[in-house]
């Protein structure tokens, strides 16, 4: 599988693709190194909600679809696509988090 926009995204010429972190990072892809699922990424104690926000939303961009696959997404960073649908999941767990009175979870 490949991103749906690798060749857009990442300037794929001639069979090389000069994608590298600081390319993604100026592009606002937030990649997602480490992590295996978006509930992963919620569950993470070291990220702020912020921080947790950027890399979900990152995740469920068009920029990371997977080509002839639109209900999957792949981020940079992750081994293998995953569900649109776990994507948005996890980001409204993370708008439920916020709306809890008195409590800020990272």
């Amino acid at each position: 599988m490949r991103l749906a926009t690798t060749e857009q995204a990442f300037g794929l010429y001639g069979g090389f693709a000069p994608c590298s972190l600081r390319t993604a990072l100026e592009r606002g892809i937030r990649p997602a190194v480490g992590f295996q699922s978006p509930d992963e990424v919620v569950k993470d104690p070291h990220l702020s909600l912020r921080e947790k926000r950027e890399i979900l939303s990152s995740w469920a961009s068009d920029a990371s679809a997977v080509q002839d696959e639109p209900g999957l997404r792949w981020l940079l960073g992750t081994v293998e696509p995953v569900r649109f649908d776990e994507v948005r999941a996890a980001l409204r767990r993370l708008d439920r988090m916020e709306a809890l009175p008195g409590e800020r979870p990272h």
